[in-house]
């Protein structure tokens, strides 16, 4: 164990004891709830913790109002109150779902408060309360005093650290890409390893809106903006798209790649394409971007003979202006001299509806079921049942496959930590005396669990433990020592695990397989969208719900998945550019065919299509206008391009995408 998890384990202790000390003075009337706030934000990240923080104060207000409105709409219904509280925890659970990092987690939040009020004001078989109005703000209130004491004793410490470990990972993988990108184009790249890298690079990517969210919360980092970076995020995306290009052609092609490799490279400043200028992309990524930017305007204006010397010269210019995109976050990290990225606007885009349906779903009923229970029995804490079952029903909602694995680490940190709070209210508690004692007393299970916490093996049983402790522990100012309340709460609390642990075994997530399949078919079927309409659609609106597809394809996913992913979002900006080419040389006619034939999910009639338009586009005399012959043997390109695609992935392309 190192001296940084032994510092989280002492930050820990601090934030709650902080946190239970401003909770006492106050004389709140259930401390342990701050206690637990602070447990909760208090992270191994400091970034992530206050960025966490802030969410979890959205979160938890949103919540506490929501309960205030159903218990002031269904005061005199019972069934209407339950029912519409169990909406409220499918909302929440689809929230957590559909939003993303920690916004994901205020999502949760706003049920999880809902519950945790609830769960203190509801009798032994349910219903509205008319003291919900103040419970609401205590509760609020205890919540809020956890943050903002956590958030303080977070603020003494060191920032920086997630924004340069975000700063790394785009300067690497932007010179992983880049280096991709210019080695598709030489004769002796390994086919096989270029998918390989590719792949990795797809999935290292995807994983980096974590750290954008932690860079976020650090207080040195709060001038940038999120959503630039994750646009830089989409450069990457967009940078092994034209690498997958290149590459496809040097497979189908490879005579013709290496005969025109060394013209297309020979437009590359030295820095871009040697080894040794590797370190120029660490070190200032400013002046590399107007690399980037010269060598694509030279490639696209290389006069060229063939659609392939086009298709290759165009392709490695759109890769470069992706990496420079890229680029331009590194910049904006590192705070280049000068230098100012101008903000884009990306919205939130969802690449598939129904593991939130789903998730919303198994919350309502596993809530529901819970409600019959207690119900049934008349058990007084059966409203702490409910109130856990809803946590993590919700919380563990957008863990997909690892939700249920999850649940049952939850249960098993559940049956830890009461007996952990069952030795120390029970056997050290009672010996102390003092607010500076009982401190003593939580540190010999805060600090060595803290540390813990912050080790990469069972991390998450530790912080859930850390996070149980307090509730179970439920301190009081004078302390109160009942064993049958306590072991009371505590099997509500295990009941309540339990039950949503079951409801993950009955109802589980989609299966890897399964979801690829449904992203694959949705985006199918934007990209038959795509040859609708009298006019394209915009390229920046069919590609940003592609690379969110493509970032939802996580690292289990196989390479074929990936690979027509990859070739669909090829395939549907190549349908983008023909069409533009087209209107403005005005043959619609001969594009129509195309349209109709990649519409109806018939390849074989889209390549005769194709080659068809490439000789009318072939007839464009080069004497009628330079500009005019230009535009047509960059449309023949595109024109290639999808020939490629849709020949090899055929049987993705004429697959019904509603089966």
């Amino acid at each position: 164990m190192g001296p940084l998890a032994l510092l989280y384990g002492v930050r820990l202790w601090l934030a709650v004891c902080l946190a239970l000390f401003v909770a006492f003075q106050l004389e709140l009337q259930n401390p342990s709830w701050a206690g637990a706030t602070a447990a909760i934000v208090c992270q191994p990240e400091v970034g992530a913790a206050l960025r966490k923080g802030w969410f979890r104060m959205i979160g938890t207000i949103a919540g506490a109002i929501a309960i205030v409105a159903i218990t002031i709409t269904f005061a005199q219904s019972r069934t209407g109150y339950l029912i519409t509280l169990a909406l409220w925890g499918a909302v929440s659970a689809m929230l957590a779902t559909l939003l993303h990092n920690f916004a994901s987690y205020a999502g949760a939040l706003a049920g999880i408060t809902a519950f945790i009020i609830a769960g203190d004001m509801l009798g032994a078989t349910g219903g509205a309360s008319d003291a919900v109005l103040m419970l609401a703000i205590t509760r609020a209130t205890e919540i809020l005093i956890g943050i903002v004491c956590a958030t303080g004793v977070l603020a003494v410490s060191d920032f920086g650290e997630a924004r340069r470990h975000l700063s790394e990972s785009l300067g690497r993988l932007s010179v992983q890409t880049a280096y991709g990108l210019f080695g598709a184009l030489r004769p002796e790249t390994d086919a096989e390893a270029d998918r390989q890298q590719r792949h990795r690079l797809l999935s290292e990517a995807s994983g980096l809106g974590v750290v954008i969210d932690q860079a976020a919360g650090e207080i040195s980092a709060l001038p940038f903006r999120p959503r630039v970076l994750q646009y830089a995020i989409d450069g990457l995306f967009a940078a092994i798209t034209a690498w997958r290009v290149i590459a496809a052609n040097h497979e189908a092609h490879p005579a013709v790649t290496e005969a025109n490799a060394a013209r297309i490279l020979q437009c590359l400043p030295g820095r871009l394409i040697h080894e040794s200028g590797q370190p120029d992309w660490h070190t200032d990524p400013a002046a590399l971007r107007n690399d980037c930017l010269a060598s694509a305007r030279r490639l696209l204006a290389l006069p060229a003979d063939t659609p392939s010397q086009r298709l290759l010269a165009d392709s490695l210019a759109r890769g470069l202006l992706a990496v420079r995109q890229t680029l331009g976050g590194l910049a904006l990290l590192r705070r280049s001299h000068g230098f100012v990225l101008r903000p884009r606007r990306v919205g939130m885009v969802v690449p598939d509806y129904l593991p939130p349906l789903l998730n919303g779903i198994r919350a309502f009923l596993t809530i529901g079921v819970a409600d019959v229970i207690w119900i049934v029995t008349a058990w007084p804490n059966g409203g702490g049942m409910i109130t856990f079952a809803a946590i993590i029903v919700i919380l563990m909602a957008p863990l997909d496959q690892a939700a249920y694995s999850a649940a049952l680490s939850f249960l098993l940190a559940a049956a830890v930590a009461a007996v952990l709070a069952a030795v120390l209210a029970f056997a050290v508690l009672p010996l102390q005396a003092g607010f500076i004692s009982f401190c003593a007393a939580l540190g010999l299970v805060l600090v060595p669990v803290g540390t813990l916490a912050a080790q990469s093996w069972r991390q998450t049983l530790f912080s859930v433990i850390a996070l149980l402790f307090l509730p179970l522990l439920s301190p009081s100012n004078p302390e109160i020592y009942n064993p049958a309340a306590f072991y009371n709460a505590a099997l509500a609390l295990l009941s309540g695990v339990a039950l949503a642990a079951i409801a993950f075994r009955l109802m589980p997530p989609l299966s890897p397989a399964f979801r690829a399949r449904r992203l694959l078919a949705l985006t199918l079927r934007d990209l038959r969208r795509l040859t609708c309409g009298p006019h394209p659609a915009p390229a920046s609106v069919w590609q940003r719900h592609a690379y969110a597809r493509m970032g939802a394809l996580t690292a289990q996913m196989d390479l074929l998945q990936h690979a027509r992913m990859a070739a669909a979002l090829a395939a549907g900006n190549s349908i983008i550019r023909l069409r533009h080419l087209t209107n403005q040389l005005t043959m619609q006619p001969a594009m129509a065919p195309v349209l109709q034939a990649v519409r109806c999910g018939n390849s074989s009639d889209a390549i005769a299509a194709l080659e068809r338009l490439d000789a009318a586009l072939e007839s464009v005399s080069p004497g009628d206008s330079g500009e005019r012959a230009h535009q047509a043997l960059r449309a023949r390109a595109n024109a290639v391009e999808l020939i490629e695609m849709l020949r090899t992935y055929s049987t993705y392309f004429d697959a019904n995408p509603t089966g």
